[in-house]
């Protein structure tokens, strides 16, 4: 057994790559602490690998958790099924089973916000998935506040896929094209009934919808210029503090 302990909590993810660049086995295997999913069921994801799949993910006939824990990943699915390609049915669970092929190409991303799932998808297609037990959390509380989970899924929305980007220029025409029509309103209006007088709340209401769009724009174009800084400075995935063998 080895036991890596960090020197600050950097989250689930940057744990994951740490314990992934220890790892040593042919296979490895990811699975929460908390024992919601039961060790044992490893073997069945690894029987399953056995057959020749690089990655199998679990999957669940009821995830035991809260009810927004579990409607936030249905929505983390969604968005990865439009980001990353993933296919609809794919359910990208935490508790997977990794070939150490596969482990060998996400450890090369040395970026300070990884997303596992991202990197898993984009290193290979060559994956599966099992039905495996999940029970009730016994003891304590999940970390993930909402949060961790907002900075979960802009990881995956901005590190591994342009196509926010792209959705902010369709938007932009969009509301150019909708401009240009509201623009052609107005002035037949003026043309047909030059006594009608143009309305002061109208103004201002299109007004502010225009500077919250460009609020969003900006900043979601800050979040990809923030994270290529940090990315450019260095900043470490996890730093270890000690490691302990047991054998």
């Amino acid at each position: 057994l080895r036991f890596i302990s960090l020197r600050k909590n950097v989250g689930e993810h940057n744990a994951v790559m740490c314990a992934l660049n220890f790892a040593q086995g042919e296979y490895v295997a990811i699975i929460d602490d908390d024992f919601q999913n039961p060790p044992t069921e490893i073997l069945k994801l690894l029987q399953k690998g056995k057959e020749g799949f690089d990655v199998v993910f679990s999957k669940y006939h009821q995830k035991k958790h809260h009810f927004f824990r579990n409607l936030g990943s249905r929505f983390n699915n969604l968005v990865a099924t439009w980001l990353l390609e993933k296919p609809y049915d794919l359910y990208l669970s935490s508790f997977k089973l990794l070939h150490r092929d596969v482990v060998k190409e996400v450890i090369k991303y040395s970026g300070p916000f990884p997303y596992i799932d991202g990197l898993i998808l984009r290193s290979t297609g060559n994956y599966a998935s099992i039905f495996v037990e999940h029970r009730a959390r016994e003891v304590g509380q999940s970390n993930y506040t909402l949060k961790k989970l907002v900075r979960l899924w802009l990881n995956m929305f901005i590190n591994f896929s342009a196509k926010p980007l792209r959705a902010i220029s369709i938007t932009g025409f969009i509301v150019f094209a909708f401009s240009l029509l509201g623009v052609v309103f107005v002035v037949i209006e003026k043309m047909m009934n030059p006594e009608a007088n143009l309305g002061w709340s109208s103004l201002m209401c299109t007004m502010l919808f225009f500077f919250g769009l460009q609020s969003i724009f900006m900043g979601l174009i800050g979040e990809y210029l923030g994270k290529l800084y940090l990315d450019n400075n260095g900043t470490p995935q996890w730093v270890v503090k000690s490691k302990r063998n047991v054998n």
